[in-house]
């Protein structure tokens, strides 16, 4: 049986791919919470933390060789559309991110 990841694992890297049309290497964060719950933001602020860590760290390329050279994108699978304050926060983390040469975005699904 496989564990199921997802936001709430802070530690975790949820899934990891490379994107078949630009061919970057993103980063999954699986996201099943309502955000109506009040700990949202906090735990995939702490998640993104841990997912910058994994790339400034190297441990990305030093697991995943064949993401050497290409471009990373942090990707928040929601199960709830965002509401206007996760929003504003996913609006500045696009912002802060790109600072680091990784793309943020989110999608349903």
């Amino acid at each position: 049986m496989s564990k199921i990841v997802s936001i709430e694992q802070i530690d975790v890297i949820d899934f990891i791919s490379i994107d078949q049309d630009d061919k970057n290497v993103v980063l999954t964060i699986s996201d099943h919470l309502s955000w109506n719950d009040k700990d949202h933001l906090n735990l995939l602020q702490s998640k993104i933390n841990r997912y910058l860590a994994f790339v400034e760290s190297g441990e990305l390329f030093e697991n995943y060789p064949d993401a050497k050279g290409r471009s990373v994108c942090i990707r928040l699978a929601c199960k709830y559309e965002i509401n206007s304050i996760a929003k504003e926060f996913v609006d500045y983390m696009k912002i802060a991110l790109a600072k680091e040469n990784i793309d943020f975005s989110y999608k349903l699904g």
